[in-house]
């Protein structure tokens, strides 16, 4: 698969060139996704959808907040029927902004809310599909025979759409592919594409464009390869296969990790130009959500590239599949190894080592392991001609560079390939201080979006954090990063969805329960879900799970696999600590955490 259409706006900023969606009436309160418009702020209820006074006054805070468009859920055809009372209570409020109900499993449900509301989320791999990790092979004629199926039970709807003037989004979720999906592509970004394909080719056959697309995953570097893959299929089909996407990473979680996530996948795509709506999926308040994305917006242009090259090089990794680059190992203190298959390695400055050495206790997961000016390190101008020493040094991009740091390093990796160097690379979030500190929450997204960009494009052996002026606080959040990426394992990774009005349960409340038992297990990941709507998929890279199965009960999981159901939700958390005992992954806590004070 060529990576060459991808080479210009993987150097150079050029936002993807797509067609309108209109979703609403513009004069009236609608939006405009996609062409020259701005990005689209969007966010979800989290309360019951047949609670219509709190599903208005959660929008009603939404909008209070910048968002521009909400999502509903409607698990049935009777909290469909209620969007009506909803819409009608906010047009009755002066609120018009446009409704979108999110529908999975009942294709009746979608039929009755585009009666009400602006737009309709459906997700192709529960649409017209099962989800039972069936084992199945697929003849051709079979595979054309279920085509034929879903296309029937898909056609009302998109014809009724297009009757009544509404928008649609084809929303494929990594955790939530059908078996037949599953069967024929495997768990992978082309199966997420076909999968939203198929129903995108009904649409059309229909005479219906007034749709978008989405390929969210709770791993970023997944969804970003899915992103990428689908623009450059939707490329290739043709330039009226211009749709629209929206971004977001699926259960991303709560605080600093879940937005760091939501930086790196959304914020990474964006300064690549590809984004026309988006939503951090936070395990928060929903009016949370609103001002990261806020940011993740406003960050784009000075971290994009908008100033032309001379030069373009081909790419030195490929932007469908993540392998990390190739490199030489050099010997760091401490008998620490750098590059070739090591740890990627986490480095301070000399100020914050001299603040941080005396802080940091014998055998802590969170410490510098290397210190920048004491490294053997050849920092070069990657847009011109350079000369390197022998292998043992360090590679990075120069301060100072009127070039954002995003594109330098992958420029520099580039020249690297081309001569064949295996040189290890440090990244740097930065090209020297901003002319003024960054707010810490701001200096959190552009690092998280600057590394973790690189990082999911296999470049990096080291990183360097200094946007974030505290030197704890920086030392954190390059572990952190590192973490999010699925490039280092210090302590528990949490995957916790956002909530919604199909969750089981307190999502915040619990997600805290389980963190006070559980967050000692470094390198354990634990998946927290309201509901079965993406839970098995979405915690298949997961060892274990918490998955609300019915009204006050509780279902855990190993991996993908359901193992103890209905347990009663008071008894649910000692439960899965049971659980994680009897896998052998369960260690005491000790009685102080090794970490520093940040």
């Amino acid at each position: 698969m060529s990576a060459k259409p991808l080479t210009e706006t993987l150097y150079t900023f050029r936002r993807r060139s797509t067609r309108e969606v209109v979703v609403g009436d513009p004069a009236r309160g609608g939006v405009i996704i996609g062409g020259d418009h701005p990005v689209v702020k969007q966010s979800m209820l989290t309360c019951d959808t047949m609670d219509t006074a709190a599903c208005v006054q959660q929008t009603l805070d939404l909008v209070a907040v910048g968002c521009q468009l909400v999502r509903i859920t409607a698990p049935t055809v009777k909290d469909a029927a209620n969007l009506e009372v909803i819409v009608r209570e906010l047009r009755a409020r002066d609120c018009l902004v446009p409704i979108v109900a999110d529908i999975h499993f009942k294709p009746e449900a979608a039929m009755e809310a585009a009666k009400w509301v602006e737009k309709v989320r459906i997700n192709p791999g529960n649409f017209a599909d099962t989800k039972k990790f069936a084992i199945k092979e697929y003849t051709d004629e079979q595979y054309v025979e279920e085509l034929g199926r879903i296309e029937e039970r898909f056609t009302p709807l998109a014809q009724l759409c297009q009757e009544l003037g509404r928008a649609l989004r084809i929303g494929t979720n990594h955790g939530s592919l059908s078996d037949r999906i599953m069967n024929r592509y495997g768990d992978t970004p082309m199966g997420m594409v076909e999968s939203a394909l198929e129903f995108a080719r009904i649409c059309r056959r229909q005479g219906f464009h007034n749709f978008l697309f989405s390929m969210k995953a709770s791993n970023p570097k997944v969804m970003i390869e899915c992103y990428r893959l689908l623009t450059w299929k939707l490329d290739r089909l043709g330039p009226d296969w211009n749709y629209p996407v929206h971004l977001g990473v699926t259960e991303a979680g709560e605080g600093e990790d879940g937005r760091i996530k939501s930086a790196i996948g959304i914020g990474s795509l964006l300064t690549d130009g590809i984004g026309d709506t988006i939503r951090v999926s936070l395990t928060e308040d929903s009016p949370h959500e609103i001002p990261v994305c806020d940011d993740l917006i406003d960050q784009t242009p000075e971290l994009a590239n908008r100033r032309p090259l001379l030069e373009m090089p081909p790419l030195p990794f490929d932007p469908f599949t993540y392998q990390r680059r190739h490199s030489a190992v050099i010997d760091l203190d401490e008998g620490l190894g750098c590059g070739g298959e090591e740890t990627i390695r986490v480095i301070v400055t000399q100020a914050a080592w001299e603040t941080l050495a005396p802080r940091i206790r014998p055998g802590a997961d969170v410490r510098p392991e290397g210190v920048y000016e004491a490294l053997p390190l050849v920092e070069v101008d990657p847009r011109g001609p350079f000369t390197l020493p022998a292998e043992s040094a360090f590679v990075t991009v120069k301060d100072g560079l009127d070039l954002p740091a995003i594109t330098a390093f992958r420029l520099l990796a580039a020249r690297l390939a081309g001569v064949g160097s295996p040189h290890p690379i440090l990244l740097k979030d930065c090209l020297g201080a901003p002319a003024q500190p960054l707010a810490s929450h701001l200096a959190l997204l552009r690092a998280a979006t600057v590394i973790g960009s690189l990082l999911a494009d296999g470049i990096g052996d080291a990183i360097l954090v200094r946007l974030e002026a505290g030197h704890g606080r920086a030392l954190q959040l390059a572990y952190s990063i590192l973490q999010a990426v699925g490039s280092r394992s210090f302590k528990t990774d949490y995957v916790a969805c956002p909530s919604c009005g199909r969750t089981l349960f307190n999502l915040q409340t619990v997600t805290a329960r389980i963190k006070i038992r559980t967050e000692h297990l470094k390198g354990v990941k634990i998946a927290i879900m309201g509901c079965i709507v993406n839970g098995p998929g979405e915690m298949a890279d997961a060892d274990f799970g918490y998955v609300g199965g019915a009204p006050g009960k509780i279902n855990l999981y190993v991996g993908k696999k359901p193992v103890k159901f209905n347990i009663p939700e008071t008894e649910a958390v000692d439960r899965l600590v049971d659980l994680i005992r009897e896998h052998g992954k369960w260690v005491e806590p000790e009685p102080e955490a090794k970490t520093i004070s940040v």
